[in-house]
This record gives structure tokens, sequence and C-alpha cells, in this order.
């Protein structure tokens, strides 16, 4: 998500940076730079020509200054008209104070919003709102077909209705269910078309009419670039939508549709969807993603992250064994299979401050690695895992085998685990606790 705008800003700033002291020609270059990188990620005309003027404007004397790098400032104020322009501060679901909540899930056909449907109820139901999904969108049986699926996958209940194409009757039986079972929110999935029209519109204003939902959400594919803007703004003047969850920004996006929705319509993107699994859902904070954006990182992400994927417990009787027993293989596998709850490397690499995308590609980073490591360990007797000393030449071929890698890798697994060792044995003689290695 935004790795190509990402890295043109950074070498606009590291030029800039590399200057020490800017005249005023230099920071009008820099923002002609800016501009051009803006467009070329697909950012409408008119924000970009909104949001330099801004910047332009609060970067008047920032040549000047001697307590600061002037280049670190001017990155500061960009972050800031970034932020400004995402949407200022995050802007979380409007939750009913009589459950269920009713949130109409809207866009055109090939959006992603059956699965977004999903998402959003895995997500809701993890922070204790039981989600009933509404099947509405009865002109597309697949559609159907999978929303029932996906809710079985997430221990979701589905209301649907193949007897019938009345949408307002599904999506009422939908709203009573829930309240019957009294679980806290209801996702309608409605039906999409491939361009917006006139009956697509007047089943969706019917749907307004007769539920009277909290949110009415674009879910718009943020692959289209500015096509998505300009669908968002449609769905805006017919509907009046609270807010967008933008889809499919694991893919090549180039950001312009992120960077522009906000401004175009003042509704703030409240998800963003980074891959298919039911899991692939985040919640969007406009600072942060700037932070991302200009390779400052997000630590804040990846620290909540850690808390959502790291089981407390587990951490805790790790902890205590190795302060007595000492850290053996056994415990490596439990700290690989903490670390892979994360999800894939690359990405919380990016959350890093100074990451990009360029260093991770140079890094050549093999997602495979750690299920590579697994594999190893596995293949090991207990024995051989509680006391890694016995492990001979023999032993290193028949575990190669076994787990079908080379011994080259066998032998490359324990040298780093000899290294943590000795690492956890220090933090020991210290008085350091481990915890860190155990997401604590």
């Amino acid at each position: 998500m935004f790795d190509e705008l990402s890295e043109k800003l950074d070498a606009v700033f590291a030029r800039l940076r590399g200057r020490g002291v800017l005249s005023e020609a230099d920071i009008k270059e820099g923002l002609r730079e800016i501009r051009r990188v803006l467009l070329e990620a697909d950012v409408n005309f008119q924000l970009t020509r909104e949001f330099l003027e801004r910047v332009e404007q609060k970067a008047v004397g920032v040549s000047a200054l001697r307590t600061v790098s002037p280049g670190q400032q001017l990155v500061k104020i960009v972050h800031d008209e970034l932020t400004a322009m995402l949407g200022e501060q995050r802007e979380g679901l409007r939750m009913s104070t009589v459950p269920p909540t009713i949130v109409l899930l809207v866009g055109l056909q090939g959006s992603g919003k059956t699965t977004t449907a999903a998402k959003l109820a895995r997500r809701l139901a993890g922070e204790g709102r039981p989600t009933r999904l509404v099947a509405a969108d009865v002109y597309r049986p697949a559609a159907i077909d999978q929303l029932e699926t996906l809710g079985q996958q997430i221990g979701a209940p589905v209301t649907l209705d193949r007897s019938t194409t009345d949408v307002v009757k599904i999506a009422k039986k939908g709203v009573d269910d829930a309240r019957r079972a009294r679980e806290r929110v209801v996702l309608v999935d409605t039906a999409g078309r491939l361009q917006i029209d006139d009956d697509m519109m007047r089943e969706l204003a019917r749907l307004k009419d007769a539920l009277h939902p909290d949110e009415i959400l674009l879910v718009a594919d943020g692959m289209t670039g500015q096509d998505a803007v300009r669908i968002a703004k449609g769905f805006d003047d017919a509907l009046g939508i609270t807010g967008v969850v933008l889809t499919k920004m694991d893919g090549d996006a180039r950001g312009g549709a992120a960077l522009s929705i906000y401004g175009v319509t003042k509704k703030p993107i409240k998800f963003v969807g980074l891959g298919e699994k039911t899991d692939a859902l985040e919640e969007f904070y406009p600072d942060r993603m700037a932070g991302r954006i200009l390779q400052m990182g997000d630590i804040v992400s990846f620290v909540e992250k850690a808390q959502e994927s790291f089981d407390a417990d587990e951490a805790k009787r790790l902890e205590k064994k190795v302060r007595k027993e000492g850290f053996d293989l056994e415990d490596f596998l439990t700290s690989m299979k903490q670390i892979q709850r994360l999800g894939p490397l690359e990405g919380l690499l990016k959350l890093l401050p100074g990451v990009n995308a360029k260093m991770l590609k140079q890094a050549k980073l093999d997602p495979k690695r750690l299920k590579h490591a697994e594999a190893i360990v596995l293949s090991m007797t207990k024995a051989e895992r509680k006391t890694p000393t016995i492990i001979n030449g023999s032993r290193r071929a028949r575990i190669a085998k076994g787990a079908g890698r080379p011994i080259s890798e066998v032998n490359r697994l324990l040298d780093q685990f000899r290294e943590m060792q000795k690492a956890m044995k220090r933090m020991n003689k210290e008085g350091r606790p481990p915890g860190m290695l155990f997401g604590r």
C-alpha cells in the first residue's frame, strides 16, 4: 500500500535533507516535485493544488530555521497536511444506543462488498459485538452462497431467503432476527451494478427508508484510482453515505483514491482491506497512514498487532519455564508460532520507521522461511529439541530429509538457536526479563 508514492516522496525529501540549509528556491523546487509525485499517484488535481498552497504557506520561514533541520521541518508540515487530507482523525463505526446497529454496505459490483461484510463481522465479534449478516444481493446467486459460506467460516449468523427478490423484506427479517438473538450489529450486503444506475439507487433508497441505517458505508475498490472518487461522490449525492471502506489496498494501487476521497466527499475512510482473508481489514487512522506514506513508521499499529496476536498466558508460562530450566528448541518453536500469528513479516517491517519497499526488496525476505524453520524443528525428536547438543552429523541428515530442507538450513537454524540461547542467558544474568521474545 502506497509503496510507489512513498518511495518517490522519500526521494524528494532525501534531496532536501541533504542540502542542510534550504533557500526559498529549494523549497519551491521541492514542492513542484511533490506536486508531480501526487499527480502521478492519481490524486485529485484540485486537492493537490490546495494541499501544496497550504504547505507553502506553512513553509514560509522554514529556510531560516537553525534549531531544527529545515528538511525535517518540511517533512513535518507535509505530514500534518497529509493527515488533514486523509481526514484529520480516526472515525469509528457509529453504534446505536438501542441495538442492533444497522450498517448498509453499498458499492459497485466487484468492489468487495461481500468479503468486506464478513471481515467486518469478524472484527466486530472479536470486539464483543455479535453481528448478523444479511444477504440482500438477490440478483447474483453466487453472492448469497458466498456470504453463507463466509458466515460459516467466521461463525456469524446469516439471514437469507432464496424464494424472494424483495430486498426490503429480507433486510427487515434480518433486523428482526438480530433483535430476537440480542445481536449488536446487522450488516446488510446489498447488490451492486457495473456502474451507477437509477435502478440500483432506487433499491438502495428503499432500503435506507425502510431500515433507517446508522451507517451507510461505501465499499470502493482502491485499485480504480480517481474512478473510486467519482463513484464515492455519486453514491454520496444519491444516498448520503457516512463513510468509506477502501478494498484491495494490498494490490498495485497508486494511492490516489485514499488521498482524494475524503477531500472530495468529506466522508471518512473507516477501514481498508488488505487481502482476501477474513482478518485482512484494518481500521483507518489518517495520522498513522500519513506516517507510513512518509516512511515515519507506524509503531502504534505495530504494538496493537502484537497485543492482538500474542497469547499473554502462553508468554508468561514460557518466560517462567525459560527462567527455571533454560531455553530449548521447544521454546524456540513456540516463539516462532507466536511471531507467525502477527502476519507476513514484510507487512510488519513496513510499520517500522525508515523501512521502505526498496529496502525490503533488497533484503529478499522469504515469507516461507519461518515455515521452513518450523518444519525442521518438527522433524526432530523430543530429546533433540530438549538437548540440541546431541544433534550430530547423522541426526542432522535425518532431520533435513524429514523436513525436506537442505542440511545447510538445519545447520543455520541450530547456529541461530545457539545465539538466541546465549542472549537469553545474558538477560537472565543481568536480571532483565526475556519476555520481549514472547510478546510481553
